[in-house]
């Protein structure tokens, strides 16, 4: 839709797809943020330090209504307070009030030119242009000329739903996607993520339906270009940080589609946590803060612009948002485009607080539905306020808030692909073995992590002898080298022999209350996961 079509005629001047430098001099000149260390634009998010899941909303409408996953994910809203709640948006945009006009950002999502979304962007706000510029994916000025969008987000983060209760609405922040209209809007709330994640949500919507696995997952391939690798994992469990490895160049670290001409990178950006940002452990993102990089929420000397990367004083969600190029060991870096061809290898990261999971396992493409359904790590004391002891996460396909379609779906689109393709799929626990976190006990060191996934991906690992796990059937290597072998078996690990038997009963009961809310009547799926004792 035109922005005349969209009733956007009377909004001022009209900045299309701005170069960073005139939007970095915009924001400033608003008083959108600050030039800090090295160059970066720091910018604060208002009251939203996250995105808001329970202000998120589908419109419950003819053309979508049967194949949308509703329920606490996808919640229905109705077509008219849509409308109503767009007009206000369009009288906001109309009226100009601060005569700055608009910004459009009109972009791509999806490297594979065959499979991506051309995506327009509408904010009042320069920083908010710049996130879009840095995450999605930046057109040649030729490609501008004949531009149609295929899906359009109108971002008006200072309109509020005052109506919310009449509304049926969690709150006065919206965030209401009409798949119809292909058509979202954003009031209440500045937090640059809803826009990424956004159109994230509708490429899980539209992908799927053309047989195509779209995927919350890193991936990364070798110094030839080949051998490609996916890392899934939710927060915490080290999904950026081992898949930004100077040994093997990035896709991309977040977003990524599997079609039947291999995996592409869906973004052309990264918006990477920069909470404890440290230069020696993460040199390659830690050398992204530079000029055209976001800053979010970042706390800094007001006199020397130095960030504190530790202090959580706003929030511990601060955030980098950069071109993925800034990722010097990066595909796009090199000037080559964010594709590979079909993965040799799926890996799983979990962060088990339990001290259950084997720090690495191979799965059976059966295990790796019923794992990748699952979604699993787990929060540790301190993550969140209330949380004393380990807790068990599921988060379905590694991405559940995302999702929009039912998850077996995705994991049935994931059976078949692994199965065409013969691709080995492995299970790494990056937190505790030998014992619970809450016990004091040390993490896995990231040089062991490290180490782990160079034997997978190097194929070492499949000369060593394995085990089957006794509470999750799964196969564990007996050693690999430079690892101490009693790391690689958690019964060994372990001091006392009762107590690893009651967390492990504890944590497979937790998997199989879960998988419950997932469960199809698949027997093949349901008994690839936790094994009776």
């Amino acid at each position: 839709m035109t922005l005349e079509e969209l009733g956007l005629t009377d909004i001022g001047e009209i900045k299309v797809n701005r170069t960073p430098e005139q939007l970095i001099e915009d924001a400033i000149r608003w008083d959108e943020g600050k030039l800090g260390m090295r160059g970066v634009l720091m910018v604060d998010t208002g009251r939203y330090t996250g995105r808001s899941p329970q202000d998120k909303y589908f419109v419950e409408e003819d053309y979508s209504k049967d194949n949308l996953w509703w329920g606490a994910v996808n919640r229905p809203t109705d077509e008219k307070i849509f409308d109503e709640l767009f007009a206000k948006v369009v009288a906001y945009y109309n009226k100009n009030e601060d005569n700055r006009g608009a910004y459009v950002f009109n972009g791509y999502c999806g490297a594979n030119p065959d499979y991506r979304m051309n995506v327009r962007i509408i904010a009042k706000k320069a920083w908010q242009n710049i996130f879009a510029n840095n995450m999605f994916i930046r057109p040649e000025r030729s490609e501008l000329k004949d531009f149609v969008p295929d899906f359009t987000i109108i971002n008006a983060s200072d309109v509020i739903d005052e109506d919310w209760k009449k509304h049926g609405h969690h709150s006065e922040t919206f965030i209401i996607f009409n798949l119809k209209k292909r058509l979202a809007i954003i009031g209440g709330t500045e937090y640059g993520g809803e826009m990424k994640k956004g159109i994230f949500s509708v490429m899980h919507y539209y992908l799927p339906q053309k047989g195509v696995l779209s995927m919350h997952c890193s991936a990364n391939v070798d110094q030839n270009g080949g051998n490609p690798a996916l890392f899934f994992g939710l927060s915490g469990t080290g999904k950026t940080t081992l898949s930004t490895d100077p040994e093997r160049p990035l896709i991309g670290d977040d977003e990524h589609g599997w079609s039947d001409d291999g995996i592409f990178n869906f973004e052309g950006g990264c918006y990477a946590k920069a909470i404890d940002l440290n230069p020696e452990e993460e040199p390659e993102i830690y050398n992204t803060i530079k000029h055209g990089t976001l800053a979010e929420n970042v706390v800094f000397d007001p006199e020397t612009r130095i960030i504190d990367f530790s202090d959580k004083t706003k929030t511990e969600n601060t955030r980098l948002c950069y071109p993925i190029e800034f990722i010097e060991n990066s595909l796009a870096a090199k000037g080559k485009p964010s594709v590979a061809g079909h993965p040799n290898t799926i890996i799983f990261l979990a962060c088990d607080a339990y001290g259950i999971l084997p720090p690495v396992a191979k799965l059976s493409p059966e295990q790796a539905m019923y794992h990748f359904i699952s979604g699993y790590t787990a929060k540790v004391a301190g993550t969140e306020r209330g949380v004393t002891e380990p807790v068990a996460t599921f988060s379905p396909c590694y991405g559940g808030p995302f999702l929009t379609l039912h998850p077996l779906k995705y994991a049935e689109l994931l059976r078949d692909l692994m199965n065409k393709h013969n691709v080995s799929a492995y299970l790494v626990n990056t937190g505790w073995v030998g014992a619970s976190a809450s016990s004091g006990a040390k993490r896995i060191k990231l040089p062991i992590t490290r180490q782990i996934i160079r034997t997978i991906l190097n194929g070492s690992i499949e000369k060593a002898e394995f085990q089957t796990d006794p509470y999750f059937g799964v196969q564990v290597p007996t050693a690999l080298q430079n690892i101490d072998s009693d790391l690689l078996i958690p019964l060994n690990a372990w001091k006392d022999e009762s107590e690893y038997h009651a967390t492990a009963k504890e944590l497979v009961a937790k998997f199989r209350s879960n998988f419950k809310e997932y469960d199809l009547g698949d027997p093949i799926i349901r008994n690839a996961g936790p094994i009776s004792n």
